[in-house]
C-alpha cells in the first residue's frame, strides 16, 4: 500500500513537535500510558452505558514489553481501539486528537441531558473506595501531540488497533514525517498496541538502549504515571535479577539456579494517590511512608498538610514541611517546587509557581483537571486558575506555621533553626514588599528568654517608657552576651534581640519599626533609656582629655565619646547609625566593598580606672598616655570583632610599660 502523507504537512512540523516541545525525551512513555488510559477510558464509558460489552474495571490494564534483541518497546491496551479511519484520522492528522473530540462530545451530551459519565452511581474505584473516581472526561490526552513524542527515540513506529465491535484490525507505520500506511491485520481482541522500534544509540547522552531494559521502564512509570487508575503491568524477572540490585543475593552469595529464567507479571503503578484518600483514613505513618519514598528523605517530616477544594478551582495536594533543610538548600543547586499531577499523571517534577519563595522549604505534590497546561504538557499557562490554587496554598501553609506558633513552639524553633534564613532573606527582597505578610513569623533569640521569641512578644514585654526594640549583633549568642554595650540593658532589665545571622541587621534596618517601636542597636548609637535624661553630660567635663585621645589616635577613629552604656567595661567601639561592623564584616566576607564604610567611634567609661590614668598622665607624660590610648584603641576593635592591624606591634607596646 502506496505511504500516505500526514495532514499537518511537512517534516518541519514534525521535527519541532519531536525536538521542541518536550524537554526530555523520556516523556514519551508517559504520553503513550496516557493515550492507552484514555482508550480504556472510552470503553469503560460504553460498558457503563451498554451492558453488552460485559466488561469490568478489573478487566482494563495497560500492558508493556521489551525485547532488547528485537530493540523494541510495546505498549499495550485493552480499550475502544480504533478503526482504519480513526487510525488515519488520529494519527495521520499531526496535532488532531481523538480524545480532544471525545471530551468535546461527552461535554455537548451532558449539556443537553445525557448519560452520566463514568464516576457515576454505579461506578468505582480500583481500591474500592466510596469516593467517585474522576470522570473519564478528565481524559488527559487533549493536544493530539503525545502520540508522536515517541518518534525522539523511535525510528519507526508500528500501531496495531482493532475497534470494540468490528471484526477486523488494521496496522498503522510510519518512519517519521515522510508519511505513513495503514493495512488490515489480525489481533484477536479489541485494543492498541503501540510497538517502538528503538532508535540505535547515539554520541553522548543518547543512550537509546535504556528504553528496552525493564527496570528503566519501571522506573518512568514510577515517576510520572504511577497514578493512572488503571493497572500497568509488564513482565519482569525475579527481584534477584532486577537492574540496580546486583547478580548476587544480599549475603552475597550466587542467586539460585531456579531463579536464573523467572519472571514475575509485575503491577508498577500505585493507581490511588494516597492525597485523595480522605485524611480520616490514613494513618500517620502512611503520610510518612510516602514522604520518605517520594522526596528520599530519612526523616519524617516536622508537618503534613492534607488539602482537598471543590468548587470554581478542584484540586488536591499533601504538602510537607521538612524536619530538615537539604545540604544544598542555599545553594543554586537546590530546586524548589511542588509535583503536579493531573489525571494521576505527573506533568512537572517541581513547578515553583504554585508557593512564593519564603515556602520553597515545602515539598510535596498537588493534583488538578482544572490548570491550563501548554502543549507539551510540561509547562503550565500562566493564568488565574494556578493563582487560585497558589494563594489557597501559601494560606494553608501559613496557617499550619501559626499554629504550630501558638500550640507547638518546640517545632516551630525547630523549623526556624533549619528554614528561618529563607524567610528573612525574602523580607529584604522587593526592598521589604513582602516585610508585612512575613514579621509575625519571625523569631530571635532573646537575653532574658534564653531562647527564640517573636517580635509581638518581646513588644508585649517592654518597659512602660522604652521607646525601642533593642538588639545586638554578633557571631554568636554568647559572643554577643559578652558584648560591653549590653551590660546596661541587662542591669536595667531590659530585654536585647541577640542578632547572629547576617541579614538580621538589614531586615531591622528594613523594617525600622514594629508596631510603631524602633529598632535600635545596643552597640551603636546613643540608647535613649529613660534615666539617660537626668544623667550629666560629661563630655564638657572631659572634653581636653577627649580630645587628647582623639588626636593621639588620628584618622584610626572619627569619634572621641564619653558613653552612657559603659558600666564596668573601660572601652568599646561603636558606628553609630547607619552602617555597622557587621554589615561591613558581611560585604567583606561575600568579596564585595561597601560603599560606606562604618565609622570608629571611640566610646569611653569616664569612671573607670583606665581613663582615668590617661586624665592624670596626659599632662606630665603625653607619651606614656598616648600608650594608652593605642592599648585601650586596639581593646575597643577587639571587643567589636574587627582584626587587628599589627599584633606584634600591640604586644611590644604592652610590654613597653612593664
Amino acid at each position: 500500500m502506496a505511504k500516505k502523507q500526514f495532514k499537518a504537512e511537512s517534516k518541519k512540523v514534525l521535527d519541532l513537535m519531536v525536538n521542541s516541545i518536550y524537554t526530555h525525551k523520556e516523556i514519551f512513555l508517559r504520553e503513550l500510558i496516557s493515550n492507552a488510559s484514555d482508550a480504556i477510558d472510552k470503553l469503560c464509558y460504553l460498558a457503563l452505558t451498554d451492558p453488552s460489552v460485559g466488561m469490568n474495571r478489573s478487566d482494563f490494564e495497560i500492558r508493556l514489553a521489551v525485547d532488547k534483541d528485537a530493540r523494541t518497546l510495546t505498549v499495550s491496551d485493552n480499550g475502544i481501539g480504533m478503526s482504519a479511519e480513526e487510525l488515519e484520522k488520529n494519527l495521520g492528522t499531526i496535532a488532531f486528537s481523538g480524545s480532544g473530540a471525545f471530551k468535546a462530545d461527552l461535554a455537548k451530551s451532558a449539556a443537553a441531558g445525557g448519560s452520566a459519565a463514568p464516576g457515576a452511581e454505579g461506578s468505582a474505584r480500583p481500591d474500592g473506595a466510596a469516593a467517585a473516581e474522576p470522570s473519564p472526561i478528565d481524559i488527559i490526552g487533549q493536544f493530539g501531540v503525545g502520540f508522536y513524542s515517541a518518534f525522539m527515540v523511535a525510528d519507526h513506529i508500528t500501531v496495531i488497533s482493532k475497534k470494540y465491535g468490528e471484526t477486523e484490525a488494521h496496522k498503522w507505520e510510519s518512519d517519521g514525517a515522510d508519511g505513513f500506511t495503514v493495512t488490515p491485520c489480525e489481533k484477536e481482541k479489541a485494543g492498541t498496541d503501540v510497538i517502538l522500534h528503538i532508535r540505535p544509540d547515539g554520541e553522548e547522552e543518547d543512550e537509546y538502549s535504556k528504553y528496552t531494559r525493564e527496570y528503566t521502564i519501571y522506573k518512568l512509570v514510577k515517576k510520572y504515571s504511577d497514578y493512572v487508575r488503571y493497572p500497568i503491568r509488564m513482565l519482569m524477572p525475579h527481584p534477584y535479577l532486577k537492574e540496580g540490585t546486583g547478580i548476587k543475593k544480599e549475603d552475597g552469595t550466587d542467586i539460585p539456579p531456579e531463579y536464573e529464567e523467572k519472571w514475575e507479571l509485575e503491577t508498577f503503578n500505585s493507581m490511588v494517590p494516597i492525597w485523595r484518600r480522605k485524611k480520616a483514613d490514613v494513618k500517620p505513618e502512611e503520610y510518612e511512608a510516602f514522604y520518605k519514598e517520594t522526596f528520599r528523605e530519612t526523616e519524617p517530616p516536622l508537618a503534613t498538610i492534607p488539602v482537598s477544594v471543590e468548587g470554581a478551582i478542584t484540586y488536591e495536594a499533601l504538602l510537607f514541611i521538612p524536619k530538615k533543610a537539604p545540604a544544598n538548600y542555599f545553594s543554586d543547586e537546590y530546586k524548589s517546587g511542588l509535583q503536579l499531577y493531573s489525571s494521576g499523571v505527573m506533568i512537572m517534577d517541581s513547578c515553583e509557581d504554585l508557593l512564593p519563595d519564603y515556602f520553597n522549604f515545602v515539598r510535596g505534590v498537588v493534583e488538578s483537571p482544572d490548570l491550563t497546561l501548554n502543549v507539551s504538557r510540561e509547562v503550565l499557562q500562566h493564568d488565574r486558575q494556578l493563582k487560585a490554587i497558589g494563594s489557597h496554598l501559601e494560606k494553608k501553609v501559613r496557617a499550619e506555621l501559626d499554629r504550630m506558633l501558638k500550640d507547638d513552639r518546640e517545632s516551630y524553633a525547630a523549623f526556624w533553626k533549619e528554614f528561618g534564613r529563607q524567610i528573612k532573606v525574602c523580607c529584604l527582597e522587593d526592598y521589604g514588599a513582602k516585610k508585612e505578610q512575613l514579621q509575625d513569623l519571625l523569631m530571635f533569640w532573646s537575653s532574658k528568654e534564653n531562647g527564640f521569641v517573636k517580635l509581638d512578644e518581646y513588644v508585649s514585654r517592654m518597659k512602660p517608657d522604652q521607646k525601642y526594640i533593642y538588639y545586638a549583633a554578633g557571631e554568636t549568642v554568647d559572643a554577643i552576651d559578652k558584648k560591653p554595650q549590653t551590660e546596661i540593658l541587662k542591669d536595667r532589665d531590659m530585654e536585647i534581640l541577640y542578632f547572629t545571622e547576617p541579614m538580621d541587621e538589614f531586615v531591622a534596618d528594613m523594617f525600622r519599626n514594629y508596631k510603631d517601636k524602633p529598632f535600635r542597636s545596643a552597640l551603636d548609637g546613643d540608647l535613649e533609656l529613660p534615666e539617660d535624661k537626668d544623667r550629666p553630660d560629661e563630655s564638657g567635663l572631659y572634653r581636653d582629655t577627649l580630645d587628647f585621645i582623639k588626636n593621639a589616635l588620628g584618622d584610626k577613629v572619627d569619634e572621641v565619646k564619653a558613653s552612657n552604656k559603659l558600666l564596668s567595661h573601660p572601652v568599646c567601639m561603636s558606628s553609630g547609625d547607619g552602617v555597622t561592623f557587621e554589615m561591613e564584616r558581611y560585604f567583606k566576607a561575600i568579596g564585595q566593598e561597601m560603599p560606606v564604610k562604618a565609622k570608629r567611634i571611640l566610646e569611653l567609661n569616664t569612671n573607670h580606672a583606665a581613663f582615668r590614668a590617661i586624665d592624670n598622665v596626659r599632662l606630665v607624660n603625653p607619651e606614656k598616655a598616648k600608650k594608652y590610648c593605642e592599648i585601650l584603641y586596639t581593646q575597643a576593635m577587639m571587643i567589636a570583632g574587627m582584626p587587628v592591624e599589627d599584633p606584634s606591634a600591640y604586644t611590644d607596646l604592652l610590654t613597653s610599660l612593664w
